[in-house]
């Protein structure tokens, strides 16, 4: 895998992670975490937990098999990227507006829209 591919999988899963966490078991966030969120390589994992780097992999692969269940059933990463691009398209063309007082109405109800997807 090219370092592009691998930056952008790390990426998805991390996003995934972000909406999914909580639908997890223990095991698979942990794992998740140290190999995704702090960097650890099979190896470091497979010693810290006293099994196999073939195990460590099984359970990895497996918990993002979870969250790409999860995507493919709830949506709630594509929504939100669906979300976020609309968003960006307003921002453009409120930015566009010629200055007034219902433009900067209009900004600000924006800016607030942006902070409630963000957010959740």
């Amino acid at each position: 895998m090219r370092e592009s591919e691998a930056l952008e999988k790390t990426n998805r899963i991390n996003m995934l992670f972000d909406f999914y966490e909580p639908l997890l078991t223990d095991k698979q966030r942990m794992f998740l975490k140290y190999y995704f969120h702090d960097d650890y390589s099979l190896g470091e994992i497979a010693s810290e937990f006293s099994i196999s780097r073939q195990a460590v992999y099984e359970h990895i692969k497996r918990a993002e098999e979870m969250l790409e269940n999860y995507e493919g059933r709830l949506g709630l990463l594509a929504r939100h990227e669906r979300l976020t691009s609309l968003l960006e398209e307003l921002e453009r063309a409120v930015a566009a507006l010629p200055e007034g007082a219902g433009a900067e109405a209009v900004r600000t109800a924006l800016a607030r829209l942006r902070l409630a997807v963000e957010n959740g």
